[in-house]
């Protein structure tokens, strides 16, 4: 190198490139952790002896949540184990952070169940399958969310009528699924990795049977009339001379105090645009909004303040835009705080990294009195699975699941360590699946607890509509 190289890249601050392992190292590395945590370990579970109180771990998390929802939300967890698990997020947190850990790091999504996958539209309006929930997101071991959705498939196993053998199948069909892609992931360029996605058509395509091929075409064709422009004649009327959200209480409803919602949602949307990228914000600007109605969303979100964003760029082009409440994580009391002082960009920002791509309306921002939100578009295109469906049909869709958390956290993690650890054969698989199958008994009698509370009165429960 010449002296005048030499000084420019003192000039300009450069050091010396380090390369780091080769996949092949790392994987060793992986393979090295078993010895400090076995596979065999993560069959634990064992109920400590200081373990909260579950249903207290629910009650205190109520203060961040609209009062007259909460009726709504406990109607919802009580319907099921498995809508209980939905909505218990934060009492499996506290459980998961006494587990067995490797030590490798992802972006986790924080609330991974078997609910919390579907379809939506890309930016090229092609249906990708994902992980579409990310509230409780943050750097955390990967083991969690794999477990926590090992453990939600079990639950809903039983709801399908499985036996204990066909739950844990389900299980051992998944992580299989999981090891194996994140080991494929692990020999990747890490370019590769971050453009990899999983087309909605991949359930047509590994359809076992004519009858679940035809259960998935259908699913994708109504997924397709999700658009704004299909949904706004059913989800609006004019109102003397003035086009309004209708009202499907207690689901979607403009509140007493409607006029403050609204002007409350006008006074955070320009630091929302401000998130976006400028050239969205182009886009957005051609828009004006005309109405804002709360709305009831999920399981564990609801009592949250959730609104729907009506917009129009004249009267044959609709925007539908949802407006969401960010608390913290779940995971931050075990896994540290976030770096985002805004917990709507933690969202967004752990979405983004997590999907293999995301809506082009996400962002965040925050009103006066400290709450954080996000944005997004409102069901664009998107593909809700019904998880009531023919044995053959749920195995490959656990399949698909353990492949789509595979590559989130190959995208954010390192695949190889994890692979390295995780191994060619199933001793992993099996001690997910043993793990699984306590915690969704632990789930249950969490469940009754709940249900005394309920009885005893000392919690309100709703009747409502399914989530």
């Amino acid at each position: 190198m010449s002296a005048q190289t030499k000084k420019a890249d003192s000039k300009l601050g450069r050091q010396a490139v380090v390369i780091g392992p080769s996949p092949a190292e790392r994987m060793s590395a992986g393979k090295a952790l078993r010895k400090k945590v076995p596979r065999s370990s993560h069959c634990e579970w064992v109920v400590a002896a200081d373990r909260p109180d579950p249903i207290a771990t629910l009650r205190e998390l109520d203060r961040w949540r609209l009062p007259e929802l909460l009726p709504i939300r406990y109607g919802r967890m009580r319907q099921s184990p498995f809508s209980f698990f939905r909505g218990s997020a934060a009492a499996m947190a506290w459980d998961l952070s006494k587990t067995p850990v490797t030590g490798i790091e992802v972006q986790a999504c924080g609330d991974c169940h078997a609910a919390n996958f579907g379809g939506f539209a890309s930016p090229e309006r092609r249906l990708v399958f994902d992980v579409t929930d990310f509230d409780e997101t943050l750097p955390a071991p990967w083991e969690w969310d794999i477990k926590r959705l090992a453990a939600s498939i079990v639950l809903a196993s039983r709801e399908l009528g499985l036996g204990g053998r066909q739950c844990g199948g389900a299980v051992l069909t998944m992580a299989q699924s999981y090891r194996e892609h994140m080991r494929r992931y692990a020999h990747m360029r890490a370019l590769e990795v971050w453009y990899s996605h999983i087309g909605a058509e991949v359930f047509i395509k590994e359809a076992k049977s004519p009858a679940a091929r035809k259960r998935w075409e259908q699913a994708e064709a109504k997924a397709q009339e999700q658009t704004a422009e299909h949904m706004f004649p059913r989800i609006t009327k004019v109102v003397k001379g003035r086009t309004r959200i209708v009202d499907h209480p207690p689901l979607v409803y403009h509140p007493h105090d409607s006029d403050l919602v609204r002007k409350h949602v006008i006074q955070i949307f320009q630091h929302y645009r401000e998130s976006l990228p400028a050239e969205r914000q182009v886009i957005l600007d051609r828009y004006h909004m005309l109405d804002v109605a709360r709305k009831v969303v999920g399981v564990g979100s609801v009592g949250t303040r959730c609104t729907v964003v009506l917009m129009m760029a004249d009267k044959h082009d609709p925007l539908l835009l949802q407006c969401k409440e960010a608390l913290p994580s779940v995971l931050e009391p075990y896994a540290g705080k976030s770096l985002y002082s805004n917990h709507g960009e933690r969202v967004v920002t752990g979405q983004r990294m997590l999907q293999s791509v995301s809506d082009v309306f996400l962002g965040w921002t925050r009103d006066d009195e400290g709450h954080s939100y996000y944005f997004r578009q409102l069901r664009d295109m998107r593909m809700k699975i019904d998880l009531e469906m023919p044995k053959g049909d749920w195995l490959e869709y656990v399949a698909i699941c353990g492949w789509t958390l595979a590559r989130a956290h190959a995208r954010t993690g390192d695949a190889a360590l994890i692979a390295g650890y995780l191994g060619k054969n199933d001793v992993f698989d099996c001690a997910l699946a043993k793990f699984a199958a306590a915690y969704a008994d632990q789930t249950e009698r969490d469940y009754d607890q709940l249900l005394k509370a309920i009885r005893a009165g000392q919690i309100e429960a709703q009747d409502s509509v399914a989530a």
